[in-house]
């Protein structure tokens, strides 16, 4: 996973409570890589920690999306949304020229 896919997807998911366990089984990656993103994004300020206190285990925290960390998502998800879009456009037009070469062009 890619660095911008990688905050774009911790940012869409952290909201939830979820353990740092639960978030990499969901994004399919470490749970120390995203230990190590977490941080990074508390470091710039784009998600901060709080101790959930409503937990037995006092250890576990809740992250909460910033100001600055919600700007970051909407560009983050824009420039997906047009790399995804773009990716749409060349498949259709590899779909097009298929069938033109098989002849089946509608």
């Amino acid at each position: 996973m890619q660095n911008e896919e990688l905050t774009l997807s911790i940012l869409r998911n952290i909201e939830s409570l979820k353990t740092q366990k639960i978030l990499s089984t969901e994004l399919g990656i470490s749970i120390g890589k995203v230990n190590y993103a977490l941080n990074a994004l508390i470091d710039k300020s784009l998600i901060k920690a709080e101790n959930f206190f409503a937990n037995k285990q006092k250890n576990q925290y809740r992250y909460l999306l910033t100001e600055q960390g919600l700007k970051e998502k909407i560009e983050l998800t824009t420039k997906f949304i047009a790399r995804k879009k773009a990716e749409y456009d060349l498949l259709v037009l590899e779909l097009e020229r298929y069938r033109v070469e098989s002849g089946k062009c509608h």
